[in-house]
């Protein structure tokens, strides 16, 4: 198994960490966002990806981590939602951009409405020992945990991302 094959399978690892580190903690710790970032930049050369193409890959996260920032600044958006978001952009590239926002928007609505259902069911309803996070989540003052939906686009539209085809070839 080629370098390539490892470090893309440390990819979609770090997003489902992702995912779950916000399911479980409501966080996403700064080194997965860190690890994605290093991963991309080690992956990219191996997989030959050009020296502009990765520029723009580096743009498109640095766009979206700009984005991602004033959402933060609003109460939009958490900082780990923001990075992991900027994250999944550095290695979707700026032909994704487009799909991968519809892919978290969708999905996130998807994961909003699950949510609000979930806090409607009466709590008799619940087993006794019901985890933490799970009891979490029922609050109504909880966010959502975010990092779901955006962990979740990012590997539903990387596969089109030409960094797949160059690391399947």
């Amino acid at each position: 198994m080629s370098l390539a094959y490892l470090l893309l399978l440390a990819f979609p690892a770090a997003m489902i960490l992702a995912a779950l580190s916000d399911l479980f903690t409501m966080t996403i710790p700064n080194r997965i966002s860190l690890v994605l970032f290093a991963l991309f930049l080690v992956i990219a050369p191996i997989a030959g990806l050009s020296l502009e193409e990765t520029l723009m890959h580096l743009a498109a996260g640095f766009a979206v981590l700009v984005l991602g920032i004033i959402l933060f600044a609003t109460g939009t958006f958490g900082g780990g939602d923001a990075k992991l978001m900027a994250a999944g952009a550095l290695w979707l590239g700026i032909g994704q951009i487009v799909p991968y926002f519809a892919y978290i928007t969708i999905l996130g609505g998807v994961l909003a409405v699950a949510i609000l259902l979930y806090r409607r069911i009466p709590e008799m309803l619940f087993p006794p020992l019901v985890p933490v996070w799970a009891t979490r989540l029922r609050q109504r003052d909880c966010g959502i945990p975010y990092g779901i939906a955006i962990s979740a686009a990012t590997l539903i539209a990387f596969p089109a991302t030409k960094l797949y085809a160059l690391i399947l070839a």
